[in-house]
């Protein structure tokens, strides 16, 4: 049988840029060990799967997973399973370009803005849960890194449905010279029952207010080149941290140099905390697959 599908470029407008989503948009009558098996083949940090929506608010649903697991939510999946939707006609976004995605976090809203022929994406980001990591953790945390982490800001553990260990470095420099120790860091996240590792530091010039790695390696991700969640879960740890104004307001990130890629995350935080991301969607891959 074939299935359409499509493989977006999400976080650029210029493709093999940004980071990959493999889109299955016709995901009817797959059981889950068949989704888990084609994200393994497809070996992309996520592909999601397009199904009718069950709840009536939402325009479909989504599941996502990433070669070893599923996850409830996920940033860049998000973005480029809407843009590839919308791509192939099979919805139209609603008044003042909304549509509501179903996954197993509940209802996330998305914005879409045409302009000029370029489409850009945001989400409004899940309620962020931070919760402290104990001094023994950190301590291994810098082992892993092979750094000290910033003492002003402690590292935390932010829940937007993927579980994210966030942590500030001194500067951009130091995120990118990073070379973590992947099994230890893999061990770490299994015992705290985390997704990964999200660092990031300032940049001193440059359009990007800020450089973002994260890493996965128990999940089959040692490196994800431009992550929503994570830099999602970033913006609500700054805000937590007092890092951003309390009036709001919107910075770029910048991610995927270490992987020969050149993202740009699009943030926003309102006055009350509330985190918006998004960016730009390009699609690279357009067919079917053959099962």
């Amino acid at each position: 049988m074939k299935r359409a599908h499509k493989v977006v470029d999400v976080f650029t407008s210029r493709p093999l840029l940004g980071n990959p989503v493999a889109v299955i948009l016709d995901a009817e009558g797959l059981a889950t060990d068949e989704m888990q098996a084609i994200a393994n083949w497809t070996n992309l940090s996520e592909t999601t799967f397009v199904l009718p929506p069950t709840a009536s608010e939402a325009d479909y649903r989504l599941r996502i997973f990433t070669p070893r697991s599923e996850l409830p939510f996920a940033g860049h999946p998000t973005l480029g399973s809407a843009h590839a939707i919308l791509e192939a006609g099979r919805i139209a976004h609603g008044p003042g370009g909304r549509l509501i995605q179903q996954c197993d976090v509940g209802l996330i809203e998305l914005a879409v803005e045409e302009r000029a022929g370029n489409r850009q994406l945001s989400f409004g980001l899940p309620p962020a849960k931070i919760e402290p990591m104990s001094a023994a953790d950190i301590a291994e945390l810098e082992l892993i890194l092979g750094c000290k982490v910033d003492n002003k800001t402690a590292p935390g553990i932010v829940n937007v449905g993927p579980i994210w260990i966030v942590t500030q470095l001194n500067d951009a420099t130091s995120v990118l010279d990073l070379q973590p120790d992947f099994a230890r860091l893999a061990a770490l996240e299994r015992r705290l029952g985390v997704t990964g590792l999200t660092v990031f530091g300032a940049h001193v010039h440059g359009d990007a207010a800020i450089e973002v790695r994260a890493f996965a390696p128990s999940s089959g991700v040692p490196e994800d080149p431009v992550c929503g969640s994570g830099n999602g879960s970033v913006a609500a740890f700054q805000w937590e941290r007092g890092l951003l104004p309390r009036g709001g307001g919107d910075y770029v990130a910048g991610q995927g140099r270490c992987v020969g890629r050149d993202g740009r995350v699009k943030v926003n935080v309102d006055a009350n905390g509330n985190v918006r991301v998004g960016g730009s969607c390009i699609t690279c891959v357009d067919g079917s697959l053959t099962l």
